[in-house]
């Protein structure tokens, strides 16, 4: 499917004006001067590589439902503060969440991120109480104590995280692809695990943002979670993809892990040209919400683009 993009929009300055903002504040809120060098372990997890995702459908969803987030105006505005610690904390979220997947106790992995894992560079000690420590700094961007946040729009946006995030989210999709080992799954329950494991904390991405500004029209959320259920999916089906056509190089990570550790994928369950189909598959249907949201075409131009991104990407 050709993406559907408004011809004014500059998604590439867009992105790098939010990562830019993004960055600036995790850095601003992750202390290098954590006791006994924690906070370096902290930095080096969060703050250098990776797509940057999560956070960046934060922003684009806030600003679908009229969040003004440029960089002059940001401070002023409760909404666009809730939406940029949003963003952080999702991400925060994410970090946490790859070092302990990394660890010898869970994948036991090497390189992430085209670097050596945390517990490689600091130990399995520093990396598990880092992850810790990044895991409680997300809900701590969540709830600000100056009173920048309206108090109803911390209780969503700390409820929708950590929901989505635990046993009902992306841990217990771990839970489920550790035991899954080896074992063959359906369609069905493939679907459940990712929508659970990875599918969970993208989804959370976009609700965050959309409830910045307090919760929007049923019609208008509905959509936005429609899209981005999609998206999740798709992301996953894209990984697994890539898992079996690049290289440790371009994907910063250990090409060929999933084979090596007979883990279900899409690929292994269908194939590698029915998981491109259904990538392409999900895409459209990511779009679909969109239009269906009621929100100008402008307005999700951001969102539109980042799904014609998780399609397309090659890491």
């Amino acid at each position: 499917m050709t993406p559907q993009f408004s011809s004014t929009f500059n998604f590439q300055a867009w992105s790098e004006e939010r990562l830019a903002q993004v960055a600036q504040s995790l850095k601003h809120g992750i202390d290098v001067h954590a006791p006994a060098h924690l906070g370096e372990a902290m930095r080096y997890a969060a703050l250098d590589g990776g797509k940057r995702l999560r956070p960046l459908l934060v922003l684009a969803a806030a600003e679908a439902v009229g969040v003004d987030l440029e960089a002059a105006t940001v401070s002023d505005q409760p909404s666009a503060l809730a939406a940029l610690n949003a963003a952080c904390a999702v991400e925060l979220i994410h970090a946490y969440s790859l070092v302990h997947d990394d660890m010898p106790c869970m994948d036991n992995d090497v390189l992430r991120r085209g670097k050596p894992t945390v517990h490689v560079k600091y130990g399995e000690a520093q990396a598990l109480l880092a992850g810790d420590a990044l895991q409680a700094l997300a809900f701590e961007f969540l709830t600000p104590q100056d009173g920048s946040t309206d108090l109803a729009v911390q209780a969503t946006q700390v409820g929708l995280l950590s929901r989505a995030s635990g046993y009902q989210g992306m841990a217990g999709g771990q839970a489920i692809d550790l035991a899954s080992v080896g074992l063959p799954l359906t369609e069905i329950q493939l679907r459940q695990m990712h929508r659970l494991k990875t599918g969970a904390l993208l989804l959370c991405s976009v609700q965050l943002g959309a409830v910045s500004a307090g919760r929007p029209s049923s019609m208008v959320f509905d959509a936005l979670t429609n899209y981005a259920e999609a998206l999740g999916l798709a992301f996953q089906v894209v990984d697994d993809i890539l898992d079996v056509i690049s290289d440790s190089a371009t994907l910063g990570k250990t090409a060929g892990k999933d084979a090596a550790a007979d883990k279900p994928t899409y690929v292994a369950l269908m194939g590698l040209a029915q998981a491109q189909q259904l990538a392409q598959q999900l895409y459209a249907e990511s779009l679909s919400a969109l239009a269906a949201s009621g929100l100008s075409t402008t307005a999700t131009a951001a969102l539109r683009a980042l799904a014609s991104q998780v399609v397309e990407r090659k890491n």
